[in-house]
């Protein structure tokens, strides 16, 4: 195998990591079956979200451990004879599911099964020495994920209603904490205990939520829905959505009007 990082040499058995966007080619000396697993980065993203739960806040946080992990382009991963018999039948039931089109029907099987192969795989890859800590990182409007199994207090979820029910409002810290009955810092401070993010930082992830539903689901146009949603400025809307969302407004509008592919 050759690319970028060299030539490698690749004997049966072994498992071959690549990273986005990395151009490969192999000059097989024989006849030989391989199995290609692709993973959406943002289905990635949201695996290592849940595997470092206690260390990041947010699936911003999950994509930049990625990137700071995992720095070598390409790995070839010398599994040995044991390993790989383990894996084919599982890659070959993947395959199987794959090729018939049933995704939503075979999905947890499917998922079941790559977390298998996974499992076996992981330990052998190898990841670049970042210290970890956790982080509380309470501004970025993300879905909040600092999950408490307790019951929220009555004036803070009476706040994230206002904010819900009325996102497009003009709403000052001063205004949020009269309806709350407690001073502006102690609501700022109980808002982040109970929600994990700041009422602006929650503000924004509603508004982004709102604007896009309105792209998904109307033909509204775009700056006409970031005023519905309370933004006035379009460059700013469109920087925070993209940073919520990850695409700009309009290339979100268009992605959700193309037609599925098994439509």
């Amino acid at each position: 195998m050759f690319s970028e990082f060299g030539e490698e040499s690749v004997r049966p058995g072994d498992a071959v990591v690549l990273c986005p966007n990395v151009l490969c080619g192999s000059n097989p000396a024989a006849h030989i079956t391989v199995t290609t697993i692709y993973l959406d980065t943002d289905y990635v993203f949201d695996q290592l979200f849940w595997q470092y739960a206690g260390l990041v806040r947010d699936r911003l946080d999950a994509r930049s451990l990625v990137k700071r992990l995992y720095t070598d382009p390409a790995q070839v991963l010398h599994l040995g004879q044991d390993r790989s018999d383990m894996l084919a039948p599982w890659l070959d039931q993947l395959v199987t599911h794959s090729m018939d089109g049933g995704f939503a029907v075979h999905c947890h099987r499917m998922q079941a099964l790559w977390f298998a192969i996974v499992d076996v795989v992981a330990p052998i890859v190898q990841v670049s020495p970042v210290r970890l800590s956790p982080q509380r990182r309470s501004m970025r409007p993300a879905v909040p994920r600092n999950r408490r199994f307790a019951p929220l207090r009555a004036d803070v979820r009476h706040v994230a209603e206002l904010l819900r029910t009325a996102p497009a409002k003009r709403w000052t810290l001063a205004d949020l904490a009269r309806q709350a009955h407690l001073s502006p810092s102690r609501l700022s401070r109980v808002f982040v205990e109970a929600y994990g993010k700041t009422p602006w930082a929650y503000l924004t992830m509603i508004r982004a939520e709102r604007l896009a539903t309105i792209l998904r689901e109307t033909d509204m146009p775009i700056e006409t829905a970031m005023r519905e949603v309370g933004w006035r400025s379009r460059g700013h809307a469109a920087r925070v959505f993209r940073q919520c969302v990850g695409v700009s407004p309009s290339k979100y509008r268009k992605l959700t009007r193309q037609p599925s592919p098994q439509a």
